[in-house]
């Protein structure tokens, strides 16, 4: 095996856990973007436990996270609930962050 094997071999590798780690993190964003939507929406237990696998289940009806942000927005639309769109996006964004450390860290 070549140099250039060994590192397109090592940058293959990379490329997989780097997908793997944003799979697990979006995955993780979105159960706790569920568990704040639903603590604003009033739901506790496993009301809002299932309230976020509904938003984890959310992101697989497109590419990206703009379902994600239609069913949390059309979710506090119909309940009455006073978050703004940057608010939804800014905590996603914090939320992402999160979601990544906690993963790095094994927790």
């Amino acid at each position: 095996m070549t140099t250039f094997d060994k590192r397109e071999d090592g940058f293959e590798a990379k490329f997989a856990r780097d997908e793997t780690l944003r799979f697990k993190a979006e995955a993780r964003r979105n159960k706790l973007l569920g568990l704040w939507a639903a603590e604003k929406l009033g739901k506790a237990g496993e009301a809002a436990q299932e309230y976020a696998r509904s938003v984890v289940a959310a992101d697989f009806e497109e590419a990206g996270e703009e379902d994600v942000f239609r069913k949390v927005r059309a979710d506090f639309d119909a309940a009455g609930v006073p978050e703004s769109d940057h608010q939804i996006r800014r905590t996603m964004a914090e939320l992402m962050a999160t979601a990544v450390q906690q993963i790095e860290a094994g927790t």
